[in-house]
């Protein structure tokens, strides 16, 4: 699994996007246009997730939520995170993808201002109305109440489906939520680097500094 760069899904060229957030991936995508226009709604039909949940989400804030629906749904670079769960509503999920620690720290600075009221966002709340609500006893509080740290943000927020790397952006080791397509798409050499690390043998997840490794040591051998 490692190798495959590439989501299940088959990647898609989409049309040209106008001011979206999922533009980035529109030479090489893993969603439609229309998964693309859905994931800017407060409800969309994706997840009939409502980011106002307590009360109104600031603009600047949604627009770090929307970046991360784009990512999940559009990104082909997410394979080497990518494990099979038997649940429901998902058959597959991603795991422990290292987030460039600049792009988890404005995503928390961006949402401070904001309230919610859990800190997993996968589960615990409310459908009965068709979308999801605060379950009952759940006190709306300010962002950093349930995140008191960007790290605590990044890995909580969809049950570690996310992490903060100590690497920053343009290092090539840590995934990128934000980049200017114009420049290149810089999560391609990050999903490359993991897929050939972790196929260096059997590595345990969440073990980074010895993946690095092996994946230097390799690379090296080959240019021997």
């Amino acid at each position: 699994m490692a190798l495959h760069l590439l989501r299940s899904s088959e990647a898609l060229t989409l049309p040209a996007c106008h001011r979206i957030q999922c533009s980035p991936w529109k030479k090489n995508s893993c969603c439609f246009a229309n998964t693309s226009q859905e994931a800017h709604k407060d409800i969309s039909y994706l997840y009939k997730f409502n980011w106002d949940h307590c009360g109104h989400m600031t603009p600047a804030c949604k627009r770090h939520f929307i970046q991360d629906t784009c990512l999940y749904e559009c990104s082909p670079n997410l394979g080497p995170w990518i494990q099979e769960v038997n649940q429901s509503w998902r058959k597959e999920r991603i795991l422990d993808v290292p987030l460039c620690k600049e792009d988890c720290q404005q995503w928390w600075e961006d949402c401070r201002t904001s309230y919610t009221c859990k800190s997993n966002w996968h589960r615990g709340w409310d459908w009965t109305s068709g979308y999801n609500q605060c379950p009952a006893g759940a006190a709306c509080l300010p962002f950093h109440f349930y995140f008191p740290t960007s790290a605590a943000l990044c890995r909580e927020i969809w049950s570690h489906s996310y992490k903060l790397s100590n690497y920053s952006r343009g290092s090539g080791r840590c995934i990128q939520m934000w980049f200017d397509p114009a420049q290149g798409n810089p999560n391609e050499e990050v999903a490359r680097f993991y897929a050939l690390a972790m196929s260096a043998g059997a590595l345990p997840r969440g073990l980074e500094p010895l993946l690095l490794s092996l994946a230097l040591m390799q690379q090296l051998w080959l240019l021997g």
